[in-house]
């Protein structure tokens, strides 16, 4: 009974094992590979850029994973024939187990290799040439049905026709190769393109030299040379190079710019030339491995006729051989080139372009405004000064007839001295002393009358404001003197209150004197039709540490409280014949020279006008701690 129970356990097991032995098997059988032959050697850069390009292309197919084997003939330096049947021995064993799905051949050197030996290596596998030159497959009679790529042509003659025409000085061409079987394959080919240049410049070929003789040899050229270079393989010394270390030698030491037809020279100091990009070669046998490992027939595969070559140049050689930036085409490719501050930050030096261009309005704008706004002080500055002298003029009309009794006294006395002093000359006699009184007195009348018209003078004198150092008490003492007859003709008392010190201030004595015979002016009108008893005005001085207080106090009918807000505004007036000028011009001074100027209200018994400026300590420590 065990054994029964077994005999099916044991079946299932044993379909188990089965099954999963089958399933690595078809994952083997749907494995895809592909293997790249090189001709020359690993370390070529040209085979470095196909290669990186190649698998980055394959990668991203979206087929299943693809396996990529590299194998490279090492040519030139393994390029005889029993070598070569050493290596297609050695790749028919390595491979007879796990033959690949494609082989692409890159350069026509391994292309030529594999089509010799494909019987015995890969007959059934199909075939995708790269980086083969037209001439090479020109020269075969015909292809398989299975072998497809897109071959290249190196533009010797229009990389050569660059070079001269970025150089137009220049009247000798020389043309570098080296001494292998590939060096010599380019130099055959540059002996039968060379003549359609000897027109323009003298052509002189360097074929298989010792490296130190050509770079003697380059290192001497004058000025008026252009190089073209394959590079080569191997030297006349038997020196093997790669091309891309040898283009990297010569630049190094030649006194002339050096051109060459392969893009892997960029960066070597070689100023560029037409190119065809071996990394575009890459991706390009990428697309046909694909599109033959996705079904499609080679004969049906849509292939462009050639390997398009491009302009690329080197910036830093363009600048260090001076060639002019103009000449250089849009479409070339330009290597090394930093990118201008425009190229690399556009948005933002766009974005800050034009926020400076609105700030340069705007600055622009503000300092129109603010001359504007100086040439509108300036004129209403200058009407100012306009009106107070216009307010100087009318006060001083309005004065007349006290400023010419004023001046009427002294003149009568100085009259009257000069009669008496005649009579006693007249009369005889020793009169000396009494004559030299007599001339005293008509001195100190003369000097009174001179200083009313002193007084007069300057509140008539046109001028601008000017700041100067005065005794804002002896200005209020002339301005009490020359209105004290004018009190007397009103019959109006005018007190006086006078410090005995002296109080300094800094600006325009004048124009301060102008507040002062305005403030007293109208109070003398507030109180002309009052009572005797309360006919009079009180002129005060007060001063303290900083400032000092000018105050003007009347006994008439005051102001009314609804009109004193408007009391200082220009053309508003209490008097029936008023302009509305007088305080607005007086307040204007006074603010001129940084001080203020208040109604003082008192309820039932008149108004006092107050006006405050700081003293010159203040006013020079307040100037000297501004900005």
């Amino acid at each position: 009974m065990r054994r029964a129970w077994l005999r099916p356990h044991a079946a299932l097991v044993g379909l188990l094992m089965l099954t999963m032995v089958g399933l690595p098997v078809a994952a083997v059988a749907k494995a895809r590979s592909v293997l790249v032959l090189y001709a020359f050697g690993r370390l070529l850069p040209a085979n470095i850029e196909f290669d990186r390009a190649f698998r980055e292309a394959i990668s991203t197919t979206g087929l299943p994973p693809v396996s990529v084997f590299d194998e490279f003939l090492d040519q030139p330096r393994f390029a005889n024939e029993t070598n070569a049947r050493v290596l297609a021995r050695y790749l028919r064993d390595k491979y007879a187990s796990q033959p690949p799905d494609i082989v692409v051949v890159a350069a026509s050197e391994a292309l030529l290799f594999l089509l010799q030996h494909r019987t015995e290596l890969f007959p059934r596998v199909p075939v995708v040439h790269a980086a083969v030159s037209r001439s090479v497959l020109d020269s075969l009679a015909s292809l398989p049905a299975d072998v497809v790529g897109v071959p290249i042509e190196y533009d010797f003659s229009g990389t050569i026709e660059q070079a001269l025409r970025w150089h137009p000085q220049a009247r000798r061409l020389l043309i570098v190769t080296g001494s292998s079987t590939s060096d010599r394959r380019f130099e055959a080919r540059l002996r039968a393109e060379a003549p359609r240049f000897r027109s323009r410049a003298a052509v002189e070929f360097l074929a298989g030299l010792p490296t130190d003789v050509l770079l003697q040899r380059l290192a001497e050229l004058p000025r008026d040379s252009v190089v073209f270079t394959t590079g080569y393989f191997e030297d006349g010394d038997g020196r093997e190079f790669t091309p891309r270390s040898s283009a990297e030698a010569m630049a190094r030491v030649a006194s002339a710019p050096i051109y060459g037809p392969f893009d892997t020279f960029i960066g070597t100091g070689v100023v560029g030339g037409r190119v065809p990009s071996f990394a575009d070669m890459g991706r390009q046998s990428a697309e046909i491995v694909s599109a033959l490992l996705a079904g499609v027939e080679p004969g049906a595969l849509r292939l462009p006729p050639v390997m398009p070559n491009a302009l690329a140049v080197d910036w830093r050689q363009v600048r260090r051989w001076r060639i002019d930036e103009n000449m250089i085409p849009v479409a070339a490719r330009v290597h090394f080139r930093d990118p201008t501050l425009l190229e690399e930050h556009g948005g933002i030096v766009l974005a800050a372009t034009s926020v400076l261009l609105l700030q340069a309005l705007l600055i622009g704008w503000l300092v129109f405004e603010r001359r504007r706004r100086r040439l509108a002080e300036q004129a209403t500055q200058k009407q100012r000064f306009e009106l107070a002298h216009a307010s100087r003029l009318a006060v001083v009309g309005e004065l007349s007839a006290s400023i010419a009794h004023q001046i009427n006294q002294p003149l009568g006395a100085i009259l009257a001295n000069a009669e008496a002093a005649e009579l006693m000359l007249e009369s005889g006699g020793d009169c000396r002393d009494e004559l030299q009184r007599i001339l005293s007195d008509i001195r100190q009348d003369d000097l009174r009358a001179g200083e009313v018209i002193r007084h007069l003078r300057s509140l008539l004198e046109k001028h601008e404001c000017e700041r100067h150092l005065f005794a804002l008490d002896a200005a209020a003492r002339d301005v009490a003197s020359l209105l004290q007859a004018e009190a007397r003709r009103r019959r109006i008392g005018l007190e006086v209150r006078l410090p005995n010190t002296p109080a300094w201030v800094l600006g325009d004595r004048v124009q301060i004197q102008q507040v002062m015979i305005n403030l007293i002016l109208n109070a003398m009108d507030a109180v002309a039709e009052a009572t005797a008893s309360r006919r009079a005005v009180v002129f005060t001085l007060d001063s303290d540490a900083g400032s000092a207080t000018v105050t003007v106090r009347d006994h008439g009918h005051g102001i009314p409280p609804q009109d004193q807000p408007r009391i200082f505004d220009s053309f508003f007036s209490t008097k029936e014949k008023g302009m509305g000028l007088g305080l607005a011009i007086a307040r204007s001074i006074v603010e001129t020279h940084a001080g203020r100027i208040w109604l003082d209200p008192i309820v039932g018994e008149g108004a006092a006008f107050c006006v405050e400026l700081p003293l010159a300590v203040v006013a020079e420590e307040a100037r000297a701690g501004s900005p």
